[in-house]
């Protein structure tokens, strides 16, 4: 077969690219902002502003870009998720969450009506 034959167009070199802005994930930036304006909102009109609002933006701006650096995406959540769920599962325990569908002749009728 001959490749000058084949249909050829082209497309986007990445599909999947990561959304990042100065290195960080949205998510990330958006903790960021969200430090940045509390603290404003609560040490905003102190003589110490400086201090209290921009050195804890700026360390946990830091810390987030230097832990997270050769970390998969989405990160920080999937931690918080395994720290917070039970270390603890038992294979014979009852499903919390499962409920068993059964309707009742009256909705039954209801539905067929």
């Amino acid at each position: 077969m001959n490749n000058e034959n084949l249909l050829v167009s082209s497309g986007p070199r990445a599909l999947e690219m990561k959304s990042r802005l100065f290195g960080f994930e949205l998510t990330d930036l958006l903790l960021i902002f969200l430090t940045l304006s509390v603290t404003n909102l609560m040490f905003g009109g102190s003589a110490y502003r400086y201090f209290l609002v921009w050195a804890p933006t700026a360390l946990l701006a830091c810390t987030l870009f230097f832990v997270k650096r050769g970390r998969p995406d989405k990160y920080l959540l999937h931690l918080i998720e395994f720290l917070v769920r039970p270390s603890y599962r038992a294979a014979g325990a009852v499903d919390q969450n499962y409920i068993r569908f059964r309707l009742k002749k009256e909705l039954l009728c209801k539905l067929n009506a």
